[in-house]
């Protein structure tokens, strides 16, 4: 492996969940830009993990500003994953794509209406032809408190309350629909739900390897074939109600024992922590709390950049 490498690998920059936090985000790539090579910089390939929206204050100025990277740095790859959060937000503004047997959104309601009065779904303008996630998004959980963050849910289950508010509208409220721009709305409708690329370069312990990159929000499944889960995240199957990779947890948290025979680095946010296990990156140290960084992590050279780095410029 070692004799492919090439002479100058191209930089890969994965960054964490930005959850409206529009400040963290804009000081997090002015220190990507400040460490990285002007040249490795402005032809670098950008994946970001997901969930752009809720719990931080500015969900539309953080939609702005990742809007405006591929028209600002046109040489750069830029890539947006959809995390669990975005696909809810897509879910309640109607942009999801439709399933694809024909099915109504209705369906993926069935097996989780035990949770439905707990969780307070969404019951207005345009519910029921409205996925899941959607009426779980815009919803009003009854439960006030969240024992797992240890902080009050901001509206729904998601907190999705200031994601409302940055568009001028009070949170559950149908008018997100209209005051959410149309070039938000592609850019919803656009994301991702996996991103694969051949031939990255990391620094391991034994030296630089070369390595295929699936890149996902939570991650991939450990119980199920990788094959199957690739297809059905690249077709964006929204018949499912869950979809394990961009919500699991610890059934997400490893690679799958299949890819280790190939080298693979998978790479996903979502779950609150910074973790790095040989292969696998988890890159979520914000985790949508205030006075946690925004972080990304920068390859081949795997180093860790935040938005709180402190840098003479």
């Amino acid at each position: 492996m070692e004799n492919s490498v090439p002479k100058k690998p191209r930089t890969v920059c994965c960054i964490g969940d930005i959850h409206g936090f529009i400040t963290k985000c804009q000081n997090l790539w002015s220190n990507l830009e400040t460490l990285i090579d002007p040249a490795d910089f402005q032809n670098a390939l950008i994946i970001f993990l997901g969930d752009y929206c809720d719990r931080g204050p500015d969900t539309a100025k953080v939609m702005d500003f990742l809007i405006s990277l591929r028209s600002n740095y046109p040489n750069q790859s830029h890539v947006f994953l959809s995390g669990n959060h975005d696909f809810a937000f897509a879910a309640f503004v109607g942009v999801l794509p439709p399933p694809p047997d024909g099915s109504e959104f209705s369906e993926t309601w069935k097996e989780y209406t035990s949770s439905e009065e707990r969780e307070g779904w969404f019951k207005g303008d345009g519910y029921e032809k409205m996925h899941l996630q959607g009426r779980r998004w815009a919803g009003t959980i009854k439960v006030k408190f969240n024992t797992v963050k240890g902080t009050d849910y901001q509206g729904s289950i998601y907190d999705a309350g200031p994601t409302f508010e940055s568009y001028g509208v009070p949170h559950g409220s149908a008018d997100l629909v209209k005051a959410v721009p149309d070039e938000h709305k592609k850019f919803l409708a656009d994301m991702v739900w996996v991103h694969e690329e051949d031939d990255v370069c990391i620094q391991t312990e034994e030296g630089l390897k070369l390595c295929k990159l699936i890149a996902v929000h939570a991650g991939l499944e450990k119980d199920k074939a990788v094959d199957e889960q690739l297809k059905t995240l690249k077709a964006r199957d929204t018949r499912v109600a869950k979809v394990g990779p961009l919500c699991g947890r610890a059934n997400v948290w490893e690679i799958p024992k299949e890819l280790t025979e190939k080298p693979t680095i998978v790479v996903s946010g979502h779950h609150g922590k910074l973790h790095i296990e040989g292969l696998r990156l988890i890159i979520d140290e914000g985790g949508g709390l205030e006075q946690n960084p925004v972080a990304a992590v920068v390859l081949p050279s795997m180093l860790i950049v935040r938005d709180t780095d402190k840098l003479s410029k």
